[in-house]
């Protein structure tokens, strides 16, 4: 539930009071009542502002004292790819005047040195500007207050309950964000239908997560049409179209099956992946690859047996396997569903990898998840 003005004064008001009263909190399903009658005889009418602060700021994405509520929380841009897409409109636009439309609670003001934030949710404008301490306004995202060399929108992804599936049906619609002046950068949902876009999309994930598809115009581009960003702990990976991504299928499985991550998967991008790290797809329509080795920074699993899909329980049982993760991609499987029918006893963790090559289900019985580092 979203903040009244109000109730944003206040929070900003009591900082220090509030994250006292929340050291001391659980945030334990079964301590939820103890902890909200903690907070509203510390707060009174406010509480119920307070407890959604304090939850909104378990989530882990943002900085712990910011100002932030459950749904600005959720949909808020990770940090780390605000510093990717502030990566890119530097490299192609120096020193750029920035205006995020749809600022939210001020996310991608940490980004930048010149920037503009709007957004006609005024909670969170002021959120915004308690958070960033940046010019920020209430506007709406199409009528622009300022002139700036590059826009920056989120547009709404659903309407009426349902998911939008093209780039024209976002609120507001693309070809109504594209009449803003200067360069554009959409923050949309990978799901959706990018063949007509001439720029380039870039599919980002962060932790094996895919968190957006932002729409950059050719100002904002180099020759690549679509790119994927992989961030995890361990650095960040891209791959592009312009990489050579011939098809390369394997006559025989290789000695470890890769699931490539879901941002490689999400911008087409599993052929040149598996060229760059000399990998081969089991089926030239589904995206899993197999090779010798695990590429440096991903993880796979190593192939102990290939069985039919009726046979998995017999294959996994002869292994003493008590717990098993499970991979599905090509067949109609429910994960939950086939563990359940599994009833499992031994102690050996393994993993089951179900898919198709070429017209036969079948199921890779292998060992538990390796990363790189560990193969």
């Amino acid at each position: 539930m979203s903040f009244s003005v109000a109730e944003v004064h206040f929070l900003h008001n009591h900082r220090q009071d509030i994250a006292e009263v929340g050291a001391n909190l659980s945030f334990r399903k079964a301590d939820a009542i103890k902890d909200a009658g903690i907070v509203r005889a510390a707060f009174g009418s406010m509480g119920r502002a307070v407890i959604e602060l304090l939850q909104a700021r378990q989530s882990g994405k943002l900085p712990t004292d910011w100002l932030m509520d459950h749904d600005s929380a959720q949909q808020a841009t990770p940090l780390p790819v605000v510093a990717r897409r502030a990566q890119r409109i530097e490299q192609f636009r120096p020193g750029a005047l920035v205006h995020d439309v749809t600022c939210s609670i001020g996310t991608e003001a940490t980004g930048f040195s010149r920037y503009i934030g709007s957004d006609l949710d005024k909670s969170r404008v002021l959120m915004a500007h308690y958070n960033v301490g940046v010019p920020v306004c209430v506007a709406d995202a199409l009528q622009s207050p300022v002139s700036a060399d590059v826009v920056i929108a989120d547009p709404a992804r659903r309407a009426g309950g349902r998911r939008i599936v093209s780039p024209d049906q976002l609120l507001p619609p693309l070809p109504k964000l594209l009449e803003l002046p200067g360069e554009l950068a959409v923050k949309c949902a990978p799901g959706l239908d990018f063949s007509q876009w001439h720029g380039l999309v870039s599919v980002v994930s962060v932790a094996g997560g895919v968190k957006e598809a932002c729409l950059y115009t050719p100002g904002l581009a180099g020759a690549e049409r679509r790119e994927a960003v992989v961030i995890t702990d361990r650095g960040v990976d891209v791959v592009t179209d312009l990489e050579p991504g011939a098809e390369q299928l394997a006559d025989v499985a290789g000695r470890y099956v890769i699931d490539p991550d879901g941002a490689i998967v999400r911008a087409g991008l599993v052929r040149q992946f598996a060229v760059r790290e000399g990998l081969w797809m089991l089926d030239e329509r589904i995206a899993y690859l197999t090779g010798d080795r695990i590429p440096a920074g991903y993880s796979g699993f190593e192939i102990e047996e290939i069985v039919p899909l009726k046979k998995l329980k017999a294959a996994l049982q002869a292994r003493d396997c008590g717990s098993v993760e499970i991979l599905v991609r090509g067949v109609d499987a429910d994960p939950d569903e086939v563990r359940r029918k599994l009833k499992l006893r031994g102690r050996r963790p393994m993993a089951a990898v179900l898919t198709r090559i070429g017209s036969q289900g079948v199921a890779l019985v292998c060992q538990a998840r390796q990363h790189a580092n560990e193969s």
